[in-house]
């Protein structure tokens, strides 16, 4: 049976909060770990190394800002200089398709792996402008990511046919209307999916046992 991989967030104002509440996400049964540093208070370039380093799991490294869905709220130099100093510790780094080119090649030439991620909270874009973010964000890293706003069903179908074409992207249609897309995704060759143990960082993320649950389901043979 095939065992697709399931990311946890880890969302907390404080080191030690983030620490233990990695522990928590791996004794649950995670494969990977996001750690949302824009979420910590006053993050600072060591303080992302010696967390990444203390956990010592594979890890996203991502730094949010707050038009795209994130917290941090210092300069995007401070952002891209933890984002590079992270990506000396974590497996892949998260930067995203509309940071400035300069900074954004920054991170990208820094990381082990580059995640290149989109999203749009408001509404999905038709189909052609998906292929096209997909098709820059494999252009300039290593996984393509998009996670967009669906306005009624087609526009979740849109998310799967863009996994038709690049099957090894991670693509989700976010909210309760697109929340079956976390599971499908990864039957339709998403890379991993994302699945919360505590609070829910997305809208529409489901747990992290009834996502291995659903997915072992419907592969076991």
């Amino acid at each position: 049976m095939v065992k697709h991989k399931i990311c946890t967030p880890v969302f907390e104002k404080t080191v030690n909060e983030a620490y233990n509440s990695a522990k928590i996400c791996i004794e649950s049964g995670a494969d990977l770990l996001e750690i949302r540093i824009d979420a910590l208070k006053n993050p600072t370039p060591k303080m992302a190394i010696n967390l990444i380093k203390e956990i010592d799991f594979p890890i996203i490294a991502t730094n949010r800002i707050s038009t795209e869905g994130g917290f941090f709220s210092g300069s995007e130099q401070e952002r891209t200089e933890i984002l590079m100093a992270s990506a000396k510790e974590a497996e892949y780094v998260d930067i995203e398709l509309n940071c400035h080119e300069n900074f954004r090649s920054q991170v990208i030439e820094s990381a082990h792996c580059s995640i290149i991620s989109f999203h749009d909270f408001e509404k999905t874009p038709s189909l052609r402008k998906l292929l096209d973010v997909v098709e820059k964000e494999k252009e300039i890293g290593n996984i393509a990511k998009f996670a967009v706003t669906p306005q009624n069903i087609s526009d979740t179908i849109t998310i799967l046919n863009v996994l038709s074409e690049y099957p090894d992207t991670v693509a989700i249609s976010m909210g309760e209307m697109g929340k079956y897309t976390r599971i499908v995704g990864p039957l339709l060759g998403s890379p991993f999916t994302f699945a919360s143990v505590g609070a829910k960082t997305a809208p529409g993320q489901l747990d992290l046992k009834s996502t291995r649950f659903m997915l072992d389901k419907l592969t076991e043979k």
